[in-house]
């Protein structure tokens, strides 16, 4: 990848990420961020300029963004599109833009409408953690991690091209989709369980009594399951109304399942039953782990301990003095479809990693997901 100029607007834990991972391949490159409040530098943009990252903060977009050659829209859904007007009669001819957002349909309509088609490419890169903001940005968050592309029908061969190679020198993995196919299989692999894990969750919620034995005995599976609902509300509600047509459909189709389900069940249909469940655990088995997707993947192991004081506080200190980061720590009590009697939830993969190796190391039987 050559030396580039590269502009961003919204600077937070995806921006930041890329703007490293730029800088880390090409240091030549100029990377230039623009902060909307001229009163003060925040965003992380200042720490960004001292660590070397950004070259340069601008307080108007017309004073660096006219020589970009890329520009990332990485600013929330709806805050994208309005700087898209912005930037049409300021921009170079060549310069591509792109955004980050995970709905397409909304962005490609109003790209469509102000005549940025040959320049406008969507992005989504499938990456993310449980911390946001620069500070917690790192070059290597995309590696493995699937990008998608989504041209318009005016994107130029070697628009396509340049974007595509840059994506890849971060270390993500390329693919092109039409808007309607990324906003499509966004819904069926991720919009709609996050429907679906808030629905089970206030199922439970509304059905339990005032002893909350439903809320005791979720702990485990149940709330493993469940996980996604603990997400940002702010968020879903903005995914669910900018790509509410997708989320409709696949919604429908997921009730009738429910519906065919439940009128197996009236019948007491064992083919059925046993179909439902072989062929759903048979095609889950199928789906690989290296790869990042679009849900945020959960790191945990699962540890025997003995049922004794300071049992915890011993594997806690044992992963703080060798420098490994707990997210989460507790017994689980209801075992029913999980090994192991205390969980460890880590931030990253590679922490996870280190204490497998460690527990192992001072006889600790660990179990893996």
């Amino acid at each position: 990848m050559n030396d580039i100029t590269a502009g961003f607007i919204g600077f937070g834990l995806i921006g930041g990420s890329i703007a490293r991972a730029l800088k880390e391949i090409n240091p030549g490159s100029t990377l230039i961020a623009y902060n909307y409040n001229k009163k003060k530098t925040g965003n992380g943009l200042a720490k960004a300029v001292q660590d070397k990252v950004l070259d340069h903060v601008y307080t108007e977009l017309e004073e660096g963004f006219p020589s970009c050659d890329i520009i990332f829209l990485c600013a929330p859904v709806l805050s994208n599109i309005s700087y898209l007007s912005r930037l049409k009669d300021i921009i170079r001819p060549d310069c591509i833009l792109t955004d980050v957002g995970s709905v397409k349909g909304n962005i490609h309509s109003a790209v469509s409408g102000l005549g940025l088609n040959r320049q406008f490419i969507g992005g989504h890169p499938m990456a993310g953690s449980e911390k946001t903001g620069y500070q917690n940005s790192h070059s290597r968050l995309l590696e493995n991690a699937y990008y998608i592309l989504t041209p318009t029908e005016e994107t130029s061969p070697e628009m396509l091209d340049r974007l595509y190679g840059i994506v890849k020198g971060t270390g993500a993995i390329p693919l092109i989709l039409s808007p309607k196919e990324h906003d499509d299989i966004t819904a069926a692999i991720s919009h709609v369980p996050h429907i679906i894990a808030s629905g089970l969750v206030n199922l439970v919620k509304d059905s339990d009594d005032s002893s909350e034995k439903m809320r005791t005995l979720a702990a485990g599976g149940f709330k493993d399951i469940t996980r996604i609902a603990s997400s940002s509300p702010v968020m879903w509600q903005n995914i669910c109304l900018t790509n509410t047509d997708s989320i409709q459909s696949f919604l429908n189709r997921y009730i009738i399942y429910l519906k065919e389900i439940s009128h197996a069940l009236e019948q007491k249909d064992e083919d059925y039953l046993y179909r439902f469940f072989d062929t759903a655990g048979e095609f889950r088995d199928s789906i690989p782990n290296k790869s990042i997707g679009m849900m945020k993947k959960v790191f945990e192991i699962y540890v025997d301990i003995i049922d004794e004081a300071g049992a915890i506080a011993t594997i806690a200190t044992l992963l703080a003095t060798n420098r490994i980061n707990i997210k989460n720590i507790g017994i689980i009590h209801n075992r029913e479809f999980e090994q192991g009697v205390l969980r460890i939830e880590f931030y990253e993969e590679e922490a996870s990693l280190l204490a497998v190796e460690l527990l192992k190391k001072y006889r600790y039987t660990v179990y893996e997901r």
